[in-house]
């Protein structure tokens, strides 16, 4: 034997190992990484309150959160949008990522010890501009489009600038005017369809339990139908009806004597015919087409509305007697997701029918104010 040739021999046997069968060298398999935990951000809301958001440096990662105190799990509510928060909590959160390990849980407990009654949110539609102006970006989205949203509607929603046919970005269908109202505003086109808005805060501003109310002008015609409701941010995980609605301010048609609003809860196991909604009639000589405060007051468990008097609601609906009797039905109310706030004029669908010659357009809904208060 050579000299050296035993070290070649270990050489060539520790080459024949790394590689691979084709002849190739084999890559190592990467260390798993785990998730960056998330930060939690707040920006001051009012009387103490605050809006609470949740992000991670792990890109296409999700976060899961519970605000009651408890470690979090894959079946916990998924953070969605940023957050109202006014009363005493936990908040605990992590991170996960395909192919990551988990993050570790971020928490923080809050105590604003807010009185009940306390306003800790609003939007006033202030506007001292002399101009009409779009509604504020930072809190109000927009659905669009003409699918006629599960129930055969009529109109076709358009966002603040859209110049997207029939859409025309100098007649907004929502805009705060100068005289310090959001205008939804419902008009006829040319070509005989219908243009209106359907304005949302998903994914920009949500809430959890409070009393929250609008002062809402309503407008009444055949095939007209205004709204000021909720869905759960978990709508696009559970889907409707699952994620559950709250409908503070709903009713179609032209006005009736006496007029009334109805207030509804939705969720799987009673929607539709099976749904649970009650009529509020208003007083002799009053009508839904004036000034009137729409509120509902939100609590573990139960869910009331009201009309102008918050110390008087027409309706609470309770969990579980309000189901008692709704085959399969299921409370979406308390699953530790907050809801999104929408506010919409509809044309036409399965409730109001079609509009007629009596109908008036333009129609048009006015808001002075959106507050939430705390419980």
């Amino acid at each position: 034997m050579r000299a050296g040739s035993g070290l070649a021999g270990f050489s060539f046997a520790l080459i024949a190992f790394i590689s691979g069968c084709d002849g190739g060298m084999a890559s190592a398999t990467p260390a798993q990484v785990r998730a960056a935990a998330p930060t939690i951000a707040m920006k001051a809301a009012k009387g103490g309150a605050q809006i609470v958001s949740l992000a991670t440096a792990t890109a296409g990662a999700t976060i899961h959160y519970t605000v009651n105190g408890s470690t979090p799990t894959a079946s916990s509510p998924v953070y969605q949008a940023p957050f109202l928060v006014a009363s005493n909590l936990t908040l605990n959160a992590y991170a996960t990522a395909a192919g990551d390990t988990d993050s570790k849980v971020a928490t923080r407990t809050f105590s604003p010890n807010i009185a009940s009654g306390t306003l800790v949110w609003s939007d006033e539609f202030s506007n001292a501009t002399g101009s009409t102006q779009q509604p504020d970006a930072t809190v109000w989205g927009y659905d669009t489009g003409d699918n006629g949203f599960g129930n055969h509607e009529l109109e076709n929603y358009c966002a603040w600038g859209s110049i997207s046919s029939p859409c025309d970005a100098a007649n907004p269908n929502a805009y705060v005017g100068t005289d310090g109202y959001l205008h939804i505003v419902t008009r006829k086109t040319a070509a005989g369809g219908y243009t209106s808005a359907r304005m949302k805060t998903q994914g920009l501003f949500s809430l959890q339990y409070g009393r929250l109310e609008a002062k809402i002008w309503v407008p009444e015609g055949q095939g007209i139908w205004p709204a000021f409701w909720t869905l759960g941010n978990n709508i696009t995980t559970a889907g409707w009806p699952a994620c559950g609605e709250q409908d503070i301010m709903e009713r179609v048609n032209a006005a009736l004597s006496p007029d009334w609003n109805e207030g509804s809860v939705h969720g799987t196991g009673f929607t539709g015919d099976v749904g649970l909604g009650k009529k509020f009639f208003f007083p002799a000589g009053q009508t839904a087409a004036g000034w009137h405060t729409y509120g509902m007051i939100w609590k573990k468990g139960s869910v009331a509305y009201y009309v102008d008097d918050p110390a008087s609601p027409y309706v609470t609906y309770t969990n579980p007697s309000s189901l008692n009797g709704l085959s399969g039905a299921i409370w979406p109310f308390d699953t530790g997701d907050s809801a999104f706030m929408i506010l919409n004029v509809a044309v036409g669908g399965d409730w109001p029918g079609k509009p007629d010659a009596s109908t008036t357009f333009p129609a048009e809904l006015k808001v002075d104010y959106v507050r939430i208060y705390a419980n």
